[in-house]
């Protein structure tokens, strides 16, 4: 298992009911592959540096967790399509 860090901006205008859905979605994803994020850090609302689909804020949340390698690919997927999901970006780390 590797180590792999999602960072995601969610849509700012999300109420918290809707937010804390996507976020439950996510981890439930994460989950379901094979995995518990081992740390999540919500960073909050920041100004993006470029307009992205009209809007000029983001919501931040940055999940750690463990996975096999071709479960990756399954949660590319699933962000990919999911509405609340604005960016998203899927990292390899190197193991501690």
């Amino acid at each position: 298992m590797r180590t792999y860090e999602l960072l995601l901006i969610l849509n700012p205008t999300l109420n918290e009911e809707e937010r804390a859905a996507a976020l439950e979605r996510i981890t439930t994803l994460v989950r379901e592959n094979g995995s518990e994020p081992d740390n999540v850090e919500e960073w909050g609302k920041r100004k993006l540096a470029y307009e992205i689909d009209k809007l000029k804020d983001g919501d931040y949340v940055l999940y750690e967790f463990k996975a096999d390698p071709a479960n990756i690919a399954e949660i590319d997927r699933v962000l990919g399509i999911t509405d609340a999901v604005v960016r998203f970006i899927i990292v390899r780390r190197d193991n501690k």
